[in-house]
């Protein structure tokens, strides 16, 4: 089981954050400690905040006042109310909160069920309750309560938890952004990439897209990003979701710090020449992009491919699960930039004569597998960004990728009709 304990100086906000799952009947309340009661047991926003008035009211200069502390078993565990009730108070007591009001909320908008307290770290004179060593000790109070409720073990599967299993995004099951959330809260942590486009491309695998904003807001400029669910193809289904939902890690600042200390770390990357190694030797092997892309697919590297309107491949990207590294095929060089690979697919008349004049072109043969393929991401209509406003996002209709092919080919006419 794993703890997470967080604070903030907004109990209203986290009361209402726990009661909305109430109210969409994904969540319930499964105890109180110390707090007002109802005459039927259901409570309002109201109702729960004025059992912590009179701490609030003590409290001498605490600024971070409210606690949210949420026990999440193992997916595997089946944990029943009672249980769950049972651990709430002892973790509670344990950690020095048994004496303070607190609120037990049940959820069940994901896949495995968890609960979260509700409480606040001030006592009745307002004086903060210690926290020392409170990461320490709130995992031993969680092995304890594995030991005594047959629970799974944290730490037996550390390693897993520290690799995260990413979910696509299912448009049919609702809750989208608690969907997205559990994407690209982490992802950031667990790949590497350089740029906004290999991000892109490494979220369209779990169905989502990011889009870059910048505009005038009440005199200041401003710029995010804005997250959107797609659907298998690519294509935009539903209302954006501000990065600033999701926290820090998911906002452009930090993500472009991403950037620039990835461009560093992978830089000579070992694994980058074996991954290139195997791009080539597959494109040699394939006779068209699903062979292609289910023999890489064995070797646990994704391929997304883009494409202008007319077919036009203008962008390879590559993304290695084993390196959890993000790479654009032109990083690699000439031979796995997307005019390699258009040639081949679509245009191969032209290889033919190539290969005629370059003994070290690369053949095709035919490989089976299953594969995944992204085109590019159509805009979507400003009526969705006028509740942000008046921050336009920067359209994606042409991609910094596309707009260096349709230069290239301009140049190739202009050498044409010399």
């Amino acid at each position: 089981m794993i703890a997470k304990i967080g604070r903030s100086s907004k109990l209203f906000g986290t009361l209402s954050y726990n009661n909305l799952k109430i109210e969409k009947e994904k969540g319930e309340i499964l105890l109180t400690n110390k707090m007002i009661e109802t005459a039927d047991g259901k409570y309002t926003l109201s109702q729960l905040a004025k059992s912590f008035e009179p701490y609030l009211f003590a409290n001498r200069n605490t600024e971070k006042h409210t606690l949210h502390i949420s026990l999440n078993p193992d997916p595997k565990d089946n944990v029943s109310d009672e249980k769950y009730r049972q651990m709430a108070q002892q973790y509670m007591e344990e950690m020095g909160y048994g004496e303070q009001p607190f609120v037990v909320f049940k959820h069940t908008d994901i896949d495995r069920s968890h609960i979260h307290i509700v409480s606040v770290c001030v006592d009745e004179k307002g004086k903060k309750i210690s926290d020392k060593f409170e990461k320490v000790r709130s995992m031993r109070v969680c092995r304890k309560l594995e030991k005594k409720f047959g629970l799974i073990s944290a730490l037996e599967k550390e390693t897993q938890l520290n690799s995260p299993i990413f979910k696509a995004v299912d448009y049919k099951r609702g809750d989208i952004k608690s969907q997205i959330a559990s994407v690209v809260r982490h992802i950031s942590s667990q790949y590497q990439f350089q740029s906004l486009g290999e991000y892109n491309a490494l979220l369209t695998l779990f169905n989502i897209t990011a889009e870059k904003v910048e505009g005038e807001l009440h005199g200041h400029l401003q710029r995010g990003l804005l997250y959107f669910p797609t659907d298998r193809k690519g294509k935009k289904i539903g209302n954006p979701f501000k990065a600033s939902l999701f926290g820090k890690k998911a906002g452009l600042d930090s993500l472009e710090k991403h950037f620039e200390s990835n461009k560093v770390k992978i830089k000579n990357l070992p694994k980058r020449e074996k991954l290139q190694e195997k791009i080539i030797l597959s494109l040699q092997s394939s006779k068209d992009e699903k062979s292609f892309i289910k023999k890489l697919q064995k070797e646990s590297i994704d391929t997304v491919i883009r494409k202008n309107a007319q077919g036009r491949i203008y962008g390879m990207t590559f993304i290695d699960h084993q390196s959890k590294t993000v790479w654009n095929g032109s990083r690699f060089g000439k031979e796995c930039s997307a005019n390699v690979f258009n040639d081949k697919w679509n245009n191969p008349s032209k290889m033919v004569e190539e290969e005629m004049e370059d003994q070290h072109t690369l053949h095709l043969k035919p490989t089976q597998h299953s594969y995944h393929l992204f085109n590019a991401v159509e805009s979507s209509g400003d009526s969705f960004f006028e509740s942000f406003g008046g921050i336009l996002p920067v359209s994606n209709e042409n991609d910094d990728e596309e707009i260096e092919f349709a230069s290239r080919m301009k140049k190739r006419k202009m050498r044409k009709k010399k």
